[in-house]
């Protein structure tokens, strides 16, 4: 069981999110420090690689990630992050790729209205209420 309930809209540790990037560059004096964006970050479930952030990423609230699968867009809470690595350009959430397969089906018209977020953070709270402990 989960000691804190999950929000979905929240990012766990935004913190570690902006400031992880220096911990993680390589001694190369000449190497930037890369941006916060996560736009083509390759995405990864608990079980194997789901995708990429999408190129129109921006396009979506910035409590979600609109990720491009190879059979459709999803849209990720952010609460689904369990890390970031920049150096790698990898985001890793804490579901199964057939959980994220199985999420509410992204539309473009609708992504943003209450319906929808109320249907999609419902559907990942169930995720956690339903998974194996790990």
């Amino acid at each position: 069981m989960q000691a804190f309930p999950f929000a979905p809209w929240l990012w766990r540790d935004a913190v570690q999110l902006i400031t992880q990037p220096e911990h993680d560059l390589p001694d190369d004096p000449g190497h930037e420090r890369p941006d916060i964006g996560l736009i083509g970050y390759r995405v990864h479930a608990q079980d194997g690689p789901i995708g990429a952030v999408s190129e129109i990423n921006a396009r979506v609230p910035a409590d979600c990630l609109l990720v491009d699968t190879d059979d459709r867009r999803v849209v990720l809470p952010v609460g689904t992050v369990h890390r970031v690595d920049h150096q790698r350009r990898e985001v890793h959430v804490d579901r199964t790729r057939q959980q994220v397969v199985d999420s509410p089906e992204y539309d473009p018209d609708t992504f943003d209205s209450e319906e929808y977020r109320s249907k999609l953070g419902q559907y990942y709270a169930d995720t956690y209420q339903h998974s194996p402990a790990r």
